[in-house]
């Protein structure tokens, strides 16, 4: 939603050949009509086929109800009437090449054994031509939700209910204390050491899984929490069962050992993550392009530390009101 990215594994002794290469296609791309097309209609075949997928149809759904003018409204791949459109629209392409594919526009990370030193002359031989031009877009405000949002989400094919409750928070920050408390609150109150996962989960076994966090993103973006039930009648009180858990973070702090606890261990395992060159560039890469650099990893770990239980039950409070919601419920039908 907020970056496109092109990555590549390589050797080390291979990243001047490939920089010419890439380089060469960043400055110089061309394509003919009749392949664009081609390609353009390989990318409705994809859509639709992520379109089997009932957790896509739901995704796309939340995110079109949830917005009503900014363009998180729809997924990566855009309206379905859009991509269907798409073969008829290659000089609308080379525009959308021309204005985006700029060197203001782009961040290039090269991760590995290289020279540091090298590796900057070996950009400015090779991206040192690339002409600047590029004008961000006119994204349209998304205006305050004022109401909660409830939609059911049809589904052709057979398959468990999957609830899905979207609460719009910030725009990602990392010394933002509200957004960064509720970070560590879906993990309190939802991960897999939580009282939540343990009843539900494991002792009453009514969900398969629980999985809830915050979105990164340049503007304003959700809160996820999603679930698949496993009895399809028990929906309305899995419902019931996350706002309970919700308003016992607005209610009160959460416990301050569980809270260091879980500080400790992200930063535990964000670091044992860092074991090889594409996980590193995996960890850094979605931060990098929504803020401009690695200073915001620093900045969201100095945040953590600072983060107490009063912290969280604030952004408890301020988060997790129905007006800030969008609740989906997609069911399965005949196959």
């Amino acid at each position: 939603d907020d970056l496109t990215g092109y990555y590549m594994n390589i050797a080390a002794e291979d990243l001047e050949r490939v920089m010419e290469l890439e380089s060469d296609r960043f400055l110089r791309l061309e394509y003919e009509e009749s392949a664009f097309k081609t390609e353009a209609g390989a990318v409705y075949d994809e859509y639709r086929k992520n379109r089997m997928s009932p957790f896509f149809t739901l995704y796309e759904a939340v995110h079109q109800e949830a917005y009503d003018v900014h363009t998180y409204g729809h997924t990566a791949m855009g309206y379905e009437q859009d991509i269907k459109a798409m073969p008829e629209m290659y000089d609308y392409s080379r525009s959308f090449f021309s204005r985006y594919y700029r060197p203001e526009n782009v961040v290039l990370l090269v991760v590995g054994d290289i020279d540091v030193a090298k590796t900057k002359k070996l950009v400015q031989k090779y991206y040192g031509a690339w002409k600047p031009g590029y004008t961000p877009p006119k994204v349209p405000v998304e205006p305050e939700q004022t109401a909660e949002k409830r939609i059911d989400v049809p589904y052709q094919g057979q398959t468990l209910p999957i609830v899905w409750v979207a609460y719009k928070v910030d725009a990602f920050d990392p010394t933002n204390v509200d957004l960064v408390s509720a970070d560590l609150m879906c993990a309190l109150a939802f991960g897999e050491t939580s009282d939540f996962h343990k009843k539900m989960v494991l002792d009453e076994q009514v969900i398969e899984f629980i999985r809830a966090d915050v979105n990164r993103n340049r503007d304003p973006g959700l809160l996820d929490i999603v679930t698949r039930v496993k009895d399809p009648t028990k929906v309305d009180y899995v419902l019931e069962q996350i706002d309970a858990t919700l308003a016992q973070y607005k209610e009160s702090p959460p416990d301050a050992e569980r809270l260091r606890d879980l500080k400790s261990r992200l930063k535990y395992d964000f670091l044992m993550g860092l074991d090889t060159p594409m996980n590193v560039a995996s960890a850094l890469v979605r931060t990098i392009a929504v803020t401009g650099g690695v200073d915001a990893v620093e900045h969201l770990y100095q945040t953590y530390a600072t983060i107490t239980p009063a912290h969280v039950q604030k952004a408890a409070r301020k988060y997790m009101v129905p007006q800030r919601r969008t609740v989906a419920i997609l069911r399965g039908g005949e196959s």
